[in-house]
């Protein structure tokens, strides 16, 4: 039997080495391997969605989570434009993301509290519930929690910028003008927009990790990522 000249023989090896790399699957995995690569995995994730919200036009500059007017107001804007309110609407939706962006840092804590605290059945549950799991995760753990903390800090910046009379003001003219329903309070309002905003950019740090895991330049994030795909 021929042998292989040096340099072929190395790249066989290399070649033999990258297939043996890429078939590892979950069942190669220790479950330390597992929850710690999880556990990296959703502290990257909220973190990287906590920096790029919690700032100057965090908000207001992404489209995928700009809080725009509620679907009542956004109806009667035409309307409002007409009777002079236009420019009230358009700083009202300034206001909003400006308060939205504000409360989101208070997220942090509770979202790596929700990390070190993951349970084997939420590692398990992470690691065959979907292209979701990590977001749904979040949501189940913290949503309740956050809407508290949130509220408190949405109502100081909306008490601040007079925001609260702005809100009121426009849904009294589109009452006026019979298109409005009840309504929560612009708090309530917010407070919910930035909570959906908050898991829509996990979603979006998810959906990067399980796509490219080895390009985190996380060792263990890119083995157990890189095992589900």
């Amino acid at each position: 039997m021929s042998m292989l000249p040096p340099a072929k023989s190395l790249l066989f090896m290399l070649c033999l080495f990258a297939s043996s790399a890429m078939a590892i699957s979950l069942d190669d995995l220790s479950n330390q391997d597992a929850t710690n690569g999880l556990k990296a995995a959703l502290e990257k994730g909220s973190l990287a969605a906590v920096a790029k919200l919690g700032v100057h036009n965090g908000f207001l500059n992404n489209d995928k989570v700009k809080i725009q007017l509620p679907p009542i107001l956004e109806q009667a804007r035409p309307l409002l434009k007409m009777t002079g309110r236009g420019q009230q609407l358009d700083e009202l939706v300034v206001s909003m993301n400006h308060a939205a962006e504000a409360a989101v840092p208070m997220a942090k804590p509770l979202l790596l509290n929700a990390v070190r605290s993951m349970s084997v059945a939420d590692a398990k549950q992470i690691l065959t519930g979907g292209d979701t799991s990590v977001t749904n995760f979040f949501r189940d753990k913290t949503s309740a929690q956050l809407a508290v903390m949130f509220l408190p800090m949405v109502k100081k910046v909306t008490d601040r910028s007079d925001l609260s009379a702005k809100y009121n003001s426009a849904m009294g003219q589109a009452s006026n003008l019979g298109l409005a329903s009840q309504q929560a309070t612009v708090e309530d309002y917010v407070t919910q927009r930035a909570l959906d905003g908050l898991f829509t950019m996990i979603a979006e740090e998810e959906k990067a990790i399980r796509r490219d895991p080895i390009g985190t330049g996380n060792k263990i994030i890119g083995k157990v990522f890189g095992a589900l795909r």
